[in-house]
């Protein structure tokens, strides 16, 4: 989970809620996605799960994918709209027992422990996937050292065994505000100064890489609120003023960018930020990333 996380619940309703877009075909493009409805005094726990609706399908044939902190929020999240995807995951995480307990079960995810400041946990955790998610994140905020051994020592121990193994892409999720060093989350260890140094060392690597800088981040939908479509820019938009103020996107969003970065050529070498809007235009994949380029 990114540092900008918001406060999540897990709770799971009866049935999930689709709400993004493409099957809503009574709602303009602009007004798509669900509204909580109100109730009397008692707000309803609602954990969102969206559609991927604009995904290629065949375009991720071929595809196995080592999601790395795959027992997060995000890292969940991308694997559950790998499987349905039908792309077959790698999940490395620290503690197994506990990931198979939030994780898809199925032939198609593999649970494997591994540790990414510890290189020689991963060579054998990778095993034969083609292409790594990094949703990883310090989970202790009391250690000092957190964001320093997992954002930048953890990142480029998997970007150097990345081109040992040729892979054929790495997605990189970190967070909105790591252009800037007075960010006020750089308090925190220097969260975001370690995660801008992860980055660099991915960018400078050769790899073909897409690093995917989420805002604030949510689960549900809070009564009456209505989920945006997804708005992407380039690296250093939002920010400490007189940068763009940056909002928030749900998980289940962020994880659909990280799966179409892995085929979409127009994310091929670049940095997106990513907030979602609810007066913003709902956009295909391509579109997206191609407006978000330098």
């Amino acid at each position: 989970p990114a540092a900008t996380d918001v406060q999540q619940r897990t709770t799971l309703p009866a049935q999930p809620i689709n709400m993004q877009t493409s099957h809503m075909r009574s709602r303009a493009p602009s007004q798509r996605g669900i509204r909580v409805p109100a109730t009397c005094g008692r707000r309803p726990t609602v954990v969102v799960k969206a559609a991927a609706a604009q995904l290629d399908r065949e375009a991720l044939a071929g595809f196995k994918v080592a999601v790395v902190g795959a027992s997060g929020g995000v890292g969940k999240r991308c694997v559950e709209v790998l499987v349905e995807q039908g792309v077959p995951v790698r999940a490395l995480v620290r503690d197994p027992a506990k990931a198979r307990g939030v994780l898809p079960g199925g032939s198609l995810v593999e649970v494997v422990k591994a540790d990414v400041f510890q290189y020689a946990t991963l060579p054998g955790a990778l095993g034969d996937a083609n292409a790594i998610i990094c949703a990883t994140g310090p989970t202790d905020r009391l250690n000092p050292l957190g964001p320093f051994e997992v954002d930048f020592q953890g990142t480029s121990n998997l970007v150097a065994l990345a081109r040992q193994r040729a892979l054929r892409k790495f997605v990189h999720v970190t967070s909105i505000g790591t252009d800037d060093m007075l960010a006020p989350l750089n308090l925190f260890w220097g969260i975001l100064f370690w995660k801008k140094r992860g980055e660099e060392e991915l960018q400078r690597s050769g790899l073909d890489y897409t690093v995917v800088r989420p805002g604030g981040l949510k689960s549900e939908l809070k009564e009456g609120e209505v989920a945006g479509n997804v708005v992407m820019k380039p690296p250093g938009y939002y920010g400490v003023p007189p940068r763009g103020k940056a909002g928030s996107v749900l998980r289940r969003q962020v994880a659909e960018v990280c799966v179409a970065a892995l085929y979409e050529p127009a994310a091929s070498n670049s940095v997106v930020e990513v907030i979602a809007e609810t007066s913003a235009p709902d956009l295909p994949y391509p579109g997206l990333f191609e407006g978000a380029r330098l």
